[in-house]
């Protein structure tokens, strides 16, 4: 038998404030409630103290930000999906955004262990109006301490209902993915960031997030590895592969601080426990 860890969050304006109301069953919940950008926008960091994942576990994130509400959630570090006797951990994200409600879905990466058989489901309901900015950053093995991912697969799965769904699984023994120049090329670190709105963007808005995500990966050491597209008109996606986190890293915040700005005027303001 696995832990099975579960969080509600809702989301609500109270005049000028987005206040937040919590439930939590086992080992995952988040710390208290943050202003630094002042009160419109609610700061929240998730925490698991057991650290990572073992076959059989379960992490359920529920999140529901009612109209005019603006959340940011993140983590203090790595999510870890450790080796598997048989079962697979799961981590499963659904995510119910109102009208005029802004999401901002930003944990750092994952790191998938060898051996590991792990799942990660993350599903973005947008009302008309609401729109997100959120990431994954996907880490296979650990390759800096000698341990690659030899064993084990990971599926991915992100959707949009409707609109946008990609559901693919990464096999440790699929080499052909794994070190093809038509897969990740032998790296092991891979990304997908995205601008989500339950509305079509106008052409003026989309090509100004599509130029900003395209300026900033022009001119990083990633350039040759990242790449910006919209497939979907109320979407605009980068992806980008590296050898590293701490690279890929950057490059989406950096994107990501652009695309507020372009998007809703308003600065990085990136959260303190990225730099702690």
């Amino acid at each position: 038998m696995g832990w099975h860890g579960r969080l509600q969050l809702e989301y609500r304006r109270d005049g000028d404030t987005t206040v937040s109301h919590d439930r939590h069953e086992g080992p995952l919940r988040v710390l208290q409630r943050l202003y630094p950008e002042g009160p419109a926008v609610c700061h929240h960091v998730l925490v698991h103290p057991p650290g990572g994942m073992v076959g059989g576990d379960r992490l359920d994130i529920a999140l529901q930000l009612q109209p005019g509400s603006h959340a940011l959630l993140t983590t203090p570090g790595a999510a870890r999906f450790y080796r598997s006797a048989g079962a697979p951990a799961v981590q499963a994200l659904t995510a119910r955004v109102a009208a005029g409600a802004r999401l901002e879905w930003l944990p750092l990466e994952t790191l998938a262990y060898s051996g590991c058989l792990g799942e990660n489901r993350l599903r973005f309901e947008l009302e008309p109006g609401a729109e997100t900015i959120a990431w994954d950053l996907l880490a296979l093995g650990l390759p800096a301490a000698g341990a690659p991912f030899a064993q084990g697969r990971y599926l991915q799965q992100l959707e949009l209902p409707g609109r946008w769904l990609e559901r693919g699984t990464i096999d440790a023994a699929d080499t052909l993915l794994l070190d093809s120049p038509l897969g990740l090329a032998g790296r092991r670190v891979l990304g997908t960031l995205w601008f989500a709105a339950g509305t079509p963007l106008e052409g003026a808005r989309r090509e100004a997030l599509l130029e900003a995500a395209r300026g900033v990966a022009a001119a990083h050491p990633l350039a040759a590895w990242a790449g910006a597209t919209a497939p979907d008109d109320g979407l605009v996606v980068l992806r980008a592969v590296a050898e590293r986190v701490e690279p890929l890293m950057d490059l989406f915040r950096q994107v990501r601080g652009r695309w507020r700005g372009a998007a809703w005027a308003l600065p990085e303001a990136a959260p303190r426990i990225w730099r702690t």
